[in-house]
């Protein structure tokens, strides 16, 4: 189930942040019913996009049966629908404890795959990227911990069909590390801490080659060998600038 949470809300956010903002929903309570039955009521609100409900079944289900035929399945969905309403604390804690207590489960995939999106969405912030705002100077826990997630799912289960999103999720993910670390020797610099510029931007040369990071991490190695007066090392970074980025400005 390959998807992204937001939408385009337009002019309806401010509503929604009213609304979300004046109440607080009642728990549902629901009736004693066989594991069956209540299953089937989970998977009919899921379906409909009734994700509080579903929740509202499925917990019901876990809590009373929890040996039930239906358990692990249940765990997933769970998962899942706290996802949908944007329970990243809950959706986190369920995805972990089913990797804990299922370690060989055919469906590890998916919950390592979910465990990536919860973390890349708590990156992220909705007004910022509906504004266009860059805050690639914002801590990148989270990021890392997605691209951990996503880099396992490739590793280990290199045949899952979540394996083909995580994989182009990891790209974007690694151009946001790199641009951090950018950030970072760039403020090292502009506060005269050319060695520590220096090996922020060796850092993105080495283990962020592909990205589009490495012409400025290069171009603040130049600078910042030049203000040590380390002339040949200046000469070689400059080097490997023309050869990989031959219409910089430094090198014409």
């Amino acid at each position: 189930m390959l998807f992204r949470r937001w939408s385009v809300l337009g002019l309806v956010i401010p509503t929604l942040l009213i609304g979300a903002c004046s109440s607080t929903p009642e728990k549902e309570e629901i009736s004693e019913q066989p594991a069956a039955e209540l299953y089937l009521e989970s998977k009919q609100r899921m379906n409909t996009g009734n994700y509080r409900s579903a929740i509202a079944h499925l917990e019901a289900l876990l809590s009373r049966y929890p040996f039930g035929p239906h358990a692990d399945q249940v765990q997933l969905d769970l998962i899942y629908g706290y996802y949908a309403v944007s329970d990243n604390a809950a959706a986190r804690a369920a995805a972990d404890r089913f990797i804990r207590l299922n370690p060989t489960h055919k469906d590890i995939d998916y919950a390592l795959y979910m465990r990536g999106l919860m973390s890349e969405d708590e990156d992220s912030n909705f007004f910022q990227s509906m504004f266009n705002i860059d805050r690639s100077d914002r801590d990148p826990a989270m990021v890392r911990q997605a691209f951990g997630d996503f880099e396992r799912l490739i590793r280990e289960y290199p045949a899952s069909k979540y394996a083909p999103d995580a994989a182009r999720r990891m790209i974007a993910l690694k151009n946001r590390l790199a641009r951090y670390e950018v950030r970072v020797a760039e403020y090292y610099y502009q506060r005269e801490a050319y060695v520590a510029s220096i090996g922020r931007g060796k850092y993105v040369v080495q283990y962020m080659s592909d990205t589009p990071s490495v012409e400025r991490a290069l171009e603040l190695m130049v600078e910042s060998y030049d203000k040590l007066d380390m002339p040949e090392a200046k000469q070689d970074t400059l080097a490997v600038l023309k050869l990989n980025y031959p219409d910089n400005s430094m090198v014409n």
